[in-house]
């Protein structure tokens, strides 16, 4: 018996109704919204889904994190709205993650929602357990005439953005990667750095939308439980399932957008060449072909696309899709421990990159780097890679963004410095320039 009554509406204006939608969803004290910017994907349930206001949920810190959500997900047979942060990486091996965390976001949480509503083309789906379906239309109402949506304010005039690690420091860490790349411990390492702000305070929504306008990404997302949130103005698929089949699209390889098309045209040309991005990029494919192939039936691991260019409003990227198929009885849970975390945040061979990387990074990763995503009641999930993030503990008055990069036997100090300057640039802007 369905858990859930749903009502169906057809509309013209989209964009209006999303903007009212997530003004809505702010009376909850928690909520996750989720966003493709109407961007061309091969792969894709939904254009947008808002879920809020958890009727059950799962919180813990990384110990048998992967075994409590396998239990939940089994007993609730519903749809699960939530994330991963990075250091359950302390769960499928013997890591630790012992640096500064400036967010204190628990390692793992995903919540049952009350309410959802699912977004495809002009349709829209409200979806509604059965305890509270008898708010379906007053809900609508309410979203359609706007209540919530309120001219936005934002006090976050003036933020002062530190470094956690300085230019000449970063330069230092990244030669001491390239050391141990020589060496033969690694291929490569995707080494990250925080930005943060002190005692600050921000309009989340506001934020939001602004990073989001910027960057159109088709992985944006909003997220808030109590004091937490998490703003994403994410590219980056980690990884899928449509009934038996598994797809992961790894990105590595960046390169600018520029507004002249023939300049912007010719970056597309020197990107697909450059031998050190494509070189990143196929490393990380041998990772994630290696980690699907946990799980898969033999023989069904392919690549179906490798080092294509995508283009957002920022930046191209190299983007990998490699897919595979599992067994009927796989639980979805067990595809994810065996692929996590995912190979384009950490390095290849995995577990050697991450021991060096929680050594040279100051900041713990905690969401960022992580994934945020959900599952259906048949078991299909999608999640993203938590980067182009801004996190915000509204309690402590802390502001951190991460940015990172691949760093490899070819790698410059001073070039893999500019593009963490050229990938942090719009989380800078919209905390600078509000």
């Amino acid at each position: 018996m369905s858990l859930r009554t749903e009502q169906t509406f057809f509309l013209e204006n989209i964009e209006i109704f999303k903007r009212q939608l997530l003004a809505w969803g702010q009376q909850y004290e928690t909520v996750l919204f989720l966003d493709s910017n109407n961007y061309e994907q091969n792969y894709s349930s939904y254009d947008a889904v808002i879920a809020v206001d958890e009727f059950t949920s799962i919180k813990t810190d990384y110990f048998e994190a992967f075994e409590k959500l396998k239990e939940y997900q089994s007993y609730t047979k519903d749809y699960l709205f939530g994330y991963l942060s990075y250091d359950l990486k302390n769960d499928t091996e013997n890591l630790s993650s012992n640096n500064f965390d400036g967010l204190n976001f628990p390692d793992l949480y995903f919540f049952q929602p009350q309410k959802i509503v699912f977004i495809k083309g002009k349709e829209v789906v409200l979806s509604y357990l059965k305890m509270v379906d008898d708010e379906i239309e007053e809900d609508l109402e309410q979203i359609m005439n706007g209540e919530f949506d309120t001219e936005d304010s934002n006090n976050s005039e003036g933020l002062k953005v530190k470094l956690r690690i300085h230019k000449d420091e970063y330069g230092r860490k990244v030669r001491k990667v390239i050391d141990h790349i020589k060496r033969g411990d690694i291929y490569e390492a995707n080494f990250c750095q925080e930005f943060y702000v002190e005692n600050a305070q921000i309009n989340p929504t506001e934020t939001y939308r602004h990073l989001n306008r910027i960057s159109k990404p088709p992985f944006a997302t909003f997220f808030k439980n109590d004091e937490l949130h998490l703003l994403s103005a994410s590219p980056e698929r980690y990884i899928r399932k449509e009934g038996c089949k598994i797809i992961s699209q790894p990105i590595k390889g960046t390169a600018k957008r520029f507004v002249d098309s023939v300049e912007d045209e010719k970056a597309v040309f020197d990107l697909v060449r450059d031998e050190k991005e494509r070189s990143e990029n196929v490393m990380i494919v041998d990772l994630v072909r290696n980690d699907l192939s946990r799980t898969a039936k033999k023989g069904t691991v392919k690549v179906e696309e490798l080092c294509k260019v995508y283009s957002f409003k920022q930046v191209h990227q190299l983007i990998s899709t490699v897919v595979s198929e599992i067994e009927e009885d796989t639980h979805p849970v067990d595809v994810i421990r065996d692929t996590f975390p995912m190979g384009s945040m950490t390095g290849a061979p995995k577990i050697s990159a991450m021991k060096i990387i929680e050594e040279l990074e100051e900041t713990k990763r905690g969401l960022y780097s992580g994934s945020i995503g959900y599952f259906a009641p048949n078991g299909d999930f999608d999640f993203n890679v938590v980067i182009r993030s801004i996190l915000y503990n509204e309690e402590k008055k802390y502001i951190s963004y991460s940015v990172g990069g691949a760093i490899t036997a070819k790698s410059s100090p001073d070039k893999e410095y500019e593009e963490c300057l050229l990938k942090a640039k719009a989380m800078k802007y919209v905390l600078t320039n509000s």
